[in-house]
């Protein structure tokens, strides 16, 4: 799962990029690594993870990550090709969703593209761009389905309902992301489709250091434009936070934060919300080889947790032993958990919550 970096050229995204993709960037305990220039797995900052290692002292502690991609500006024109638009938009549509960088904060030494600071229009540009682009999909799309209808086919007429409400909504600069459909028109007519703008957003506010705690009138511009469209907001001072990771210790960087008011960097803050943003929740294996967080998508059933570890564990499957986070932190250990009856044995219908800690036992 893979969330991409987004923006007009000059807004803060390849900062950003370079914050998460250093070490310091979260604390002593998470460290990133590279698979290609442009695509970094960063792990996720969960407080949960460093209190288990505290409880179990295991040899090991691996948390959950994530991978955010860094996309090249876009510039206008990308629908048709401009700048690096093809290959900006093919990389977009590879990503599950989209973390849209604005440029909040004035600052006469760093050039906007349009000439002045604007998130709104920012916004609005590239949105055009991948609405364009979506258009194009929903036009080839209702070209083979109008000829169906015509013939009676109720199914087509059906869909052709739903495409033509796509493209004017569309036309009318909304995203797919905003436009109503019930759950079954969505997940027959519209998921299939894999559009652009129907990806989840979260808008990314690159604010300066003044703001890095309150946000500022650009922020709130931002909150009140992105109101209908179920997008989360956040704000961070990017060039604040590379200040920070070039910091070489923990305690400085714990320091810097301090005068700032902030108890944990923004870039933190970043990727625990990309970890929600793509519909993704964490499990626990807790034992004194390794304490570890494991990703699995929000809904997931016991068994299918399971073969995150190996696909031999779903196989086989045949119980979970699971323990409430909470309940492993208040008796502060498995043993002290059983003995208090709270370990629970669950089957193939379980429903993993976030924070479980699991066994699972399994028969191939």
């Amino acid at each position: 799962m893979k969330a991409g970096i987004v923006g007009l050229p000059n807004v803060g995204k390849s900062t950003l990029f370079n914050c998460l993709s250093n070490a310091k960037a979260q604390s002593a305990n998470f460290p990133f690594c590279t698979i290609e220039p442009n695509i970094g797995v960063v792990n996720v900052p969960d407080t949960r993870l460093q209190k288990l290692e505290e409880l179990v002292n295991p040899e090991r502690v691996l948390p959950a990550t994530v991978e955010i991609v860094d996309i090249a500006g876009l510039v206008k024109g990308a629908s048709k090709g401009e700048g690096l638009g093809n290959q900006f938009l093919g990389n977009i549509r590879e990503t599950d969703a989209i973390l849209h960088v604005l440029r909040c904060f004035d600052n006469d030494n760093i050039v906007h593209v349009d000439g002045s600071v604007n998130p709104i229009r920012d916004k609005e540009t590239i949105d055009m761009e991948l609405q364009l682009k979506d258009l194009e999909t929903v036009d080839k799309k209702l070209e083979k389905v109008k000829r169906a209808a015509k013939t009676g086919n109720k199914e087509a007429q059906k869909e052709e309902a739903v495409l033509l409400k796509l493209k004017q909504g569309l036309e009318a600069g909304i995203s797919v992301r905003a436009i109503e459909f019930s759950e079954d028109e969505h997940a027959e007519f519209v998921h299939p489709l894999q559009f652009i703008t129907d990806k989840p957003v979260m808008y990314v506010c690159n604010v300066d250091e003044d703001a890095a705690t309150t946000g500022n009138v650009y922020v709130e511009q931002v909150r009140e434009a992105v109101a209908k469209e179920n997008a989360e907001v956040i704000f961070l001072a990017v060039g604040t936070e590379a200040d920070i990771t070039e910091l070489e210790s923990y305690e400085e960087r714990q320091m810097f934060l301090e005068d700032l008011g902030l108890t944990e960097p923004g870039s933190a803050k970043l990727i625990r919300g990309a970890y929600k943003l793509l519909n993704l929740e964490t499990y626990f294996t807790a034992g004194v080889k390794e304490v570890r967080a494991w990703t699995i998508p929000v809904g997931a059933t016991a068994p299918q947790a399971a073969g995150v570890i190996h696909t031999d564990f779903e196989k086989g499957f045949i119980r979970a032993e699971v323990i409430a986070y909470s309940d492993f932190v208040n008796f502060g250990s498995e043993a002290k958990v059983k003995e208090a009856g709270k370990m629970r044995v669950e089957g193939k219908e379980y429903i993993v919550k976030d924070g479980d800690v699991m066994h699972f036992r399994f028969n191939v």
